[in-house]
């Protein structure tokens, strides 16, 4: 007798319910609230003390020195120094520095064990232009620290439970800087591979960690005044509904994006594998190539060469407010510059991927927002997206990011965002088969792993 269509939906509706109305369950919610607190906390201060180095490093000591903004040389002594302090943490500290940002935020949660290692590679080199963002060291805080209290209170031999708690705490880490809760929990819907109950049963905790840890790092941000380095846009172009034009140029744009963020990506994998033998040497030898290109980009244009060597927060927001007071040239050499100086980055140093290929893929877009018809409120729109599909391989959560980026404006910029984002997608799918041998020789997971903090 054959089962009703039906019944796999019933058994597995029922075993939600039974494994949402079991103690172990509400007991594992109830930590990952708790939890949520304590490390949005740990993030909220290690952010405002990587923004307060950062600001020493690139404004407090150029003044210092006579110099309204840093001279186009500031680059090279602070990359070759990231690089002699980072050489050591990956050759000898456990965890080697965190996650190499090439293979995106994916990977085995870092464990207290090499927690420190990811935390001191992150403070004593993003506030000197290592071209990347916080947003993997961020989940490295989280995924320790709740791995940490896990061990702490003894529960450590529960393996699904540790790694739902990993899981959490890399989400509510990560929410603290992509606009709260909401892009998180897509970035995780995305990107973990589950589906059915598996993924309900995850998903709920990640969403209460994040939700208690935006809570908390919104009050500290104004209660201290502190800075917290959150992806946002303030102050946009004025708003315009994408036309035609928009539609024509925007979709060759966004596969241009697609195809940039994609061959810098391959850079990476290539110096992932050069820099495998005198580890050492050749990390410092990769930092002072970002140097170099940091420099150019300020020798070249005569602008602040933080622009291209900070993860990108601060110069997007300027994009935004002020796209006009940007050249086609100096868009163009920050797209060049940055875009090589990222590219090597990846697979040298340590840092997120996301922040500076968002950069990245805003100037691009902009740089061809003159062509006619093509706006730049709506090029702004499709260059985030497409950039951070192209980056992160999650279409959906890269138009969601994209919508919450551009809050009012993105009535309208929706149908552009979400066509831009999957095209991006393809393209970038594409490029990336043309050369196999690189993917595969890179080492580390390869693309499409599940990630453990919801991106890959």
């Amino acid at each position: 007798m054959t089962a009703p269509a039906n019944a796999a939906p019933g058994r597995a509706e029922q075993s939600l319910r039974q494994t949402l109305l079991s103690p172990g369950y509400r007991r594992l919610l109830l930590l990952c609230v708790l939890l949520g607190v304590p490390i949005a906390l740990a993030c909220f201060f290690f952010v405002g003390l990587q923004h307060e180095l950062q600001h020493w490093v690139w404004t407090s000591l150029p003044e210092a020195a006579g110099y309204d903004t840093p001279p186009w040389w500031w680059p090279l002594p602070a990359l070759v120094l990231a690089g002699l302090i980072l050489a050591p943490i990956v050759t000898r500290m456990p965890g080697g520095g965190g996650h190499l940002p090439v293979n995106g935020l994916g990977g085995a949660p870092v464990g207290p064990r090499a927690l420190p290692g990811a935390v001191l590679a992150a403070l004593a080199t993003l506030p000197l232009g290592v071209v990347l963002g916080p947003e993997a060291p961020l989940m490295a805080v989280g995924s320790g620290l709740a791995l940490l209290a896990v061990r702490r209170a003894g529960a450590g031999g529960d393996r699904r439970a540790s790694a739902i708690l990993a899981t959490a705490g890399s989400t509510a880490a990560i929410s603290t800087i992509l606009g709260g809760p909401i892009a998180a929990a897509v970035l995780l819907i995305e990107g973990a591979g589950l589906a059915g109950t598996q993924l309900v049963a995850l998903l709920l905790p990640c969403l209460l960690a994040s939700a208690a840890g935006a809570l908390v790092f919104t009050g500290f941000g104004q209660w201290t005044g502190l800075e917290i380095g959150a992806l946002s846009l303030p102050h946009l172009p004025p708003q315009a509904n994408p036309d035609a034009g928009d539609f024509l140029w925007g979709l060759p744009t966004a596969a241009l994006i697609a195809v940039l963020v994609t061959l810098a990506r391959e850079l990476g994998r290539r110096t992932v594998t050069w820099t495998r033998r005198h580890t050492a040497a050749r990390t410092v030898a990769c930092a002072t190539a970002v140097g170099v290109c940091v420099a150019a980009y300020a020798l070249i244009t005569g602008r602040s060469p933080a622009e291209a060597a900070l993860s990108g927060q601060a110069a997007l927001a300027q994009l935004a407010a002020h796209p006009h007071a940007w050249s086609v040239g100096a868009l163009v050499a920050l797209v060049a510059c940055k875009g090589l100086a990222w590219g090597i980055a990846l697979g040298a140093l340590r840092g997120g991927p996301i922040f500076p290929a968002v950069l990245l893929g805003a100037a691009t877009a902009l740089a061809c927002s003159g062509l006619p018809g093509f706006g730049a409120t709506p090029a702004l729109a499709l260059g985030i997206a497409a950039a951070a599909a192209a980056v992160t391989g999650l279409p959906l959560a890269s138009a969601v990011l994209a919508v919450l980026l551009m809050g009012r404006d993105a009535h309208d910029q929706m149908p552009l965002i979400v066509v831009a984002s999957v095209v991006s997608f393809i393209v970038a799918q594409l490029v990336r088969r043309v050369a196999p041998e690189a993917s595969q020789g890179s080492g580390g997971e390869p693309d499409g792993a599940p990630a453990t903090g919801g991106a890959r």
